[in-house]
């Protein structure tokens, strides 16, 4: 039996590189899944390629009706929401702060910080009727990033949404510690998913290379993180097993605060 057998797991993103690793590695140990994104015909295909039971909604997790319809999709399909994944994010083009684009900072401040803001909103009294109800409350986990505990040069605007969202967790956790919900931040540095190349432009080749290396220049480990190795910091934070966590920074950086 998978640890994670018969929850109901609710992930948003689902179809980036850590969202849809994350799909498919709660599928695996069985959870049943609510899955969103913003792409509906990609979030349809990659659904049907999942071994578990799985329901989806596409949506733009800057709407705030999103979020409350993920959860009422999550009771009516499977009675419950026990995990949360609060995964959906952007990234800004690097630029030193006064090139940043003002329209751009408002969409990464929407999505990035306002998003996962309007999922605890709906996920928690959800979670906490449930503890009320069965003593069986929930986890929730957030996608911060180092950028969200530390400063992020030539990305402030997206280290500002996330150190937001370090806020809002470490809040949450505090605001909920006595009802059974444990709500944490895994916050990775660059790894290798679409996302983070993405911050670099079309790149290939040569030019790829050099944009890792200028990526990985402060990392002590001198490498990006795989995605596997990040889902495995996300399982933990999810695992009903860890239930005296909550409110914490999970720093998966290669060392980078270490320093």
């Amino acid at each position: 039996m998978g640890r994670f057998e018969g929850l109901t797991v609710l992930i948003t993103g689902a179809t980036g590189g850590f969202g849809a690793r994350s799909a498919e590695r709660f599928a695996e140990e069985g959870a049943r899944l609510v899955l969103s994104d913003i792409d509906a015909d990609r979030l349809a295909a990659f659904a049907d390629g999942l071994n578990a039971e799985t329901v989806i909604l596409a949506g733009d997790v800057a709407d705030e009706d999103l979020s409350r319809d993920l959860v009422a999709l999550a009771v009516e399909k499977f009675d419950r929401l026990d995990i949360a994944l609060n995964n959906a994010g952007i990234v800004q083009d690097l630029a030193k702060l006064p090139k940043i684009d003002s329209a751009q900072a408002r969409r990464v401040i929407e999505v990035d910080l306002m998003g996962v803001f309007y999922a605890l909103k709906h996920q928690l009294p959800q979670m906490e009727r449930q503890f009320r109800q069965s003593a069986r409350g929930g986890r929730i986990v957030n996608l911060a990033s180092v950028a969200g505990i530390a400063g992020a040069p030539r990305l402030g605007i997206y280290a500002a949404a996330k150190h937001g969202v370090v806020g809002l967790t470490r809040s949450a956790a505090a605001e909920y510690a006595t009802k059974g919900i444990a709500i944490n931040a895994v916050c990775p540095s660059f790894a290798r998913t679409p996302m983070a190349l993405a911050a670099f432009g079309d790149l290939e080749g040569d030019a790829l290379k050099s944009a890792e290396a200028e990526m990985v220049r402060g990392v002590p480990m001198k490498r990006l993180a795989e995605v596997e190795e990040v889902i495995e910091v996300i399982l933990f934070a999810a695992d009903p097993k860890n239930g005296f966590m909550t409110g914490q920074t999970l720093a998966c950086d290669g060392g980078i605060t270490a320093v």
